[in-house]
């Protein structure tokens, strides 16, 4: 049989091929998902925690004395070198700038295994008034910048600083905020620096960060601090920054999952309609003296064969995809660029699991099949099962086993917002969809038949005949496409609600788009006109400011807001409490601090004057009152804070330079920051994951398209008499084209109109279980999309029937009754 196998290769690789390209095209789909995740995790995780790359430990305080801890630290065994981290904050004066502008300072380790900055020029600071900068300051090396800084009594000193190094913070979504220095850690502590934010720890020489962290822990039991790996530093810093990445990476995930099961089934569907077609050449072989194990292990040897080919090439296929869409990515603009391609092992081991064991399991059933009858009677031509034979029923009954509890499992991730328990009610409920769908698709199939009989003729009439004489082979051939149409509007649906849910939460954490505060410090009436006149800048309003007294008799600093012109300015208001008069919004810290709970009333003092107010939960880390309520308790409070809206066409970063060298120039203390640009990097973030998903949606319209071709071709081959005898009665070539034509619209049509159906509801419950946790879900259906959708499936059906209906229009009705 072996001889038989080669022979039956070579004799139908034709008919092969189009299986092949099926299996190709999901393998690589597969692949492509599994390499981009990979890459893009990796990627994200280097650019938000580039600072941790060379780093063991991180250790970070929750109200310790980092300071003190670092000497401990150092004295433990295992520790090679401990580098605490110093920040502060100066006023540069940037060359060819005119006016001084806010600059984050930070201290280099000293040590070079704890030195993660990217140099795009000379080299990192090591003496007192050396700084590196970031690209954003626009300073060379060798350019001497004046730097101002505050000691706490407001003493004002500068010193002229010069450049050593530029360093590249290409991937990091906060490089546009502002400029940032590294300077030594002596300078940062001269500068103002207090204490480390975090300490940097590497190990010596074959001690491993997990058991490094364990070392620390121990030696730093009781005291009020956090330590993590390098590795875990990195993605809580992701995570602390984008909030929203490792949900985006579960809804990619969630899709590659799905993308696993359904073209599968592409494949397995496929598969079975070539090999159903070659019942009788099996059975003739059962003739001529072949046994029914031998005639299976045939089967079975040809779909591996072809399996594991095909899924070889397809891994191959879905790493060159990958490779392109990470090229694309880099060649922009984008903060969080895909860097080259991550292949992992479980990709190409899934690549070709995937391929060759669909592709046996989607033998099985034919194999069996053709050797269960009997030789001759499989020989002859059989009449295909209606819908209420025993094999439907079993089908129907199967599929309600498999849809109900799938459906409820859904509905109980969807409340929860588990992923993990949607997603195997979605698998479950998908086949059992698939089961239904073999039932239910022809009886629909018909419906749409008689009403297109009405205006299409004989042809449509007759296809609509045929539709319902072989539910079986309607059934298979709209089965290839729902299952194409499901799968791409599930993603077009689930990734617009992603991308929606994503850029309202960015709203909510960064609803100003720039901040202007003098810190106490008026800033002249003339400074709004100017800002305003800035290009890109919508709208902008004042913030108030003066000093209060709380209940605990401390002084403190309080902001006045007038609501009515703060939200034109705000993108959302869901995360920015706007007090109304008589209430002061308190963050859950300040609440904590002076005994107070959501619904209490507080009163607020200013020398003489003191006025009871409501409490509500707020974020600020100042008291925020109604900006008239302020000016009751202090009628002199000065307007030290300017919010802007910029466009969303504007050029932002162009913009937040412009406004800062304008408040540079007249307060040059004052503090500009761009979180538009924070938000827009972030943006950009959740672009290049859902670009991952958007780019492979082609491929699943490919392989749906591939699977409807195939039970087209095949179908016509199968109606050959059929088709002869229609002509011999007096069907012209035409109409027996229009016949298939329309055969295939109305198979097309119906279920690309189920597909969207089922698929926007798989992707909306797949966004409401995976962002719940989140907060609140938007929902958002691209209308658009979803029609064009319906209508590219269904004329993707219609060109599907052209070359088989060409094939049966030009076979002589002699030849093709004779056949």
């Amino acid at each position: 049989m072996r001889t038989v196998l080669l022979a039956q290769l070579r004799a139908h690789a034709g008919r092969l091929i189009a299986s092949t390209l099926a299996i190709v095209i999901a393998v690589g789909f597969v692949v492509a998902t599994l390499v981009l995740n990979e890459t893009t995790r990796s990627t994200v995780l280097e650019a938000v925690g580039a600072r941790y790359v060379g780093t063991d430990v991180v250790v970070t305080s929750d109200g310790a004395d980092l300071a003190a801890a670092a000497d401990r630290v150092a004295a433990l065994d295992g520790v090679a070198a401990v580098a605490p981290t110093w920040q502060t904050y100066a006023q540069i004066v940037p060359p060819g700038r005119p006016g001084a502008q806010m600059a984050v300072v930070e201290s280099v380790a000293g040590e070079p295994s704890l030195d993660w900055q990217n140099l795009a020029a000379g080299a990192l600071p090591t003496l007192p008034r050396e700084i590196a900068v970031s690209e954003r300051v626009g300073a060379g090396v060798g350019d001497v910048l004046p730097v101002t800084t505050y000691d706490e009594g407001g003493t004002e000193t500068t010193v002229d600083a010069m450049v050593t190094g530029v360093v590249d913070l290409r991937g990091d979504p906060t490089a546009g905020l502002h400029g940032k220095l590294w300077v030594t850690a002596d300078q940062a502590q001269a500068w103002g620096a207090t204490e480390p934010t975090e300490l940097r720890i590497t190990g010596t020489a074959g001690t491993g960060p997990a058991v490094l962290a364990d070392e620390i822990r121990s030696g730093l039991t009781g005291e009020d601090l956090t330590v993590r790996t390098g590795t875990e530093a990195a993605e809580q810093a992701a995570l602390d920054l984008t909030g929203d990445a490792d949900v985006l990476t579960t809804v990619l995930l969630v899709f590659g999952t799905v993308a696993v099961l359904v073209a599968g089934l592409v494949i397995a569907n496929t598969f079975a309609v070539l090999l159903a077609q070659r019942t009788r050449e099996l059975a003739l072989l059962r003739c001529v003296g072949a046994t029914a194990r031998q005639i299976r292990r045939s089967v079975l040897g040809e779909a591996a064969v072809t399996g594991l080919a095909a899924s070889a090439l397809g891994v191959l296929a879905g790493v060159g995809l990958a490779a392109l869409v990470s090229a694309i990515v880099s060649s922009t603009d984008s903060p969080i660029p895909l860097s080259g391609v991550s292949v992992p092992l479980v990709a190409v081991l899934a690549g070709l699991a995937v391929g060759t064991l669909t592709t046996l399991l989607a033998a099985l059933a034919p194999a069996r099949a053709a050797t269960r009858v009997a030789p001759l009677a499989a020989m002859r031509p059989t009449d295909p099962a209606p819908l209420r034979s025993r094999g439907g029923v079993k089908r129907l009954v199967a599929g309600l086993l498999l849809a109900v509890p799938g459906v409820a499992l859904m509905v109980l991730g969807v409340v929860s917002a588990d992923m993990l328990i949607t997603l195997p009610g979605g698998v479950l409920s998908a086949l059992g969809v698939l089961f239904l769908a073999q039932r239910a698709v022809p009886p629909v199939v018909a419906a749409a038949g008689r009403v297109a009989g009405r205006f299409g003729g004989i042809p449509a009439r007759l296809a609509a005949g045929n539709a319902t004489r072989n539910p079986r082979r309607t059934a298979a051939t709209a089965t290839a496409l729902l299952i194409g149409v499901t799968l791409t509007s599930a993603m077009v649906v689930g990734a617009s609600s992603t991308r929606a849910t994503a850029q309202e939460g960015l709203a909510a954490a960064y609803p100003t788009d720039v901040i202007v505060t003098g810190s106490g410090t008026a800033l002249p009436a003339s400074l709004q006109d100017q800002v305003d006149a800035v290009a890109g800048v919508v709208v902008t309003t004042t913030i108030a400011g003066g000093t209060l007294v709380g209940p605990d008799g401390w002084e403190t600093w309080a902001s006045g807001v007038d609501p009515a012109a703060a939200l034109p300015v705000l993108r959302s208001a869901a995360g920015t409490t706007l007090p109304e008069p008589g209430q002061v919004a308190l963050a859950k810290w300040t609440r904590e601090s002076w005994g107070v709970a959501v619904g209490d009333s507080v009163t607020l003092t200013a020398g003489e004057r003191s006025q009871p107010l409501t409490v509500v939960a707020g974020d600020s880390d100042s008291p925020l009152l109604d900006a008239a309520d302020l000016r009751t308790l202090v009628p002199d409070a000065v307007e030290d804070t300017v919010w802007l809206r910029l466009a969303d066409d504007a050029d932002q970063t162009a913009a937040i330079d412009e406004i800062t060298d304008l408040v540079g120039a007249a307060v040059p203390t004052a503090f500009v920051t761009g979180l538009a640009s924070e938000r827009a990097a972030i943006d950009e973030v959740v672009d290049v994951l859902l670009l991952v998903v958007t780019g492979l949606l082609g491929v699943a319209v490919v392989i749906a398209l591939i699977g409807v071709g195939n039970t087209l071709a095949l179908s016509v081959v199968e109606r050959r008499q059929e088709n002869g005898l229609l002509r011999a009665l007096g069907l012209t070539r035409g109409q027996l084209r229009a016949l298939l034509a329309w055969e295939a619209v109305l198979v097309a049509g119906v279920a690309a109109v189920l597909g969207v159906l089922v698929g926007g509801a798989y992707g909306l419950i797949g966004a409401a279980s995976a962002l719940g946790e989140v907060g609140t879900v938007v929902i958002d259906v691209p209308w658009l999309q979803i029609g064009a959708i319906v209508v590219v499936a269904t004329v993707a059906g219609l060109l599907a029937s052209v070359l088989p209906a060409r094939r049966a229009a030009l076979t002589p009705p002699v030849a093709a009754i004779a056949a």
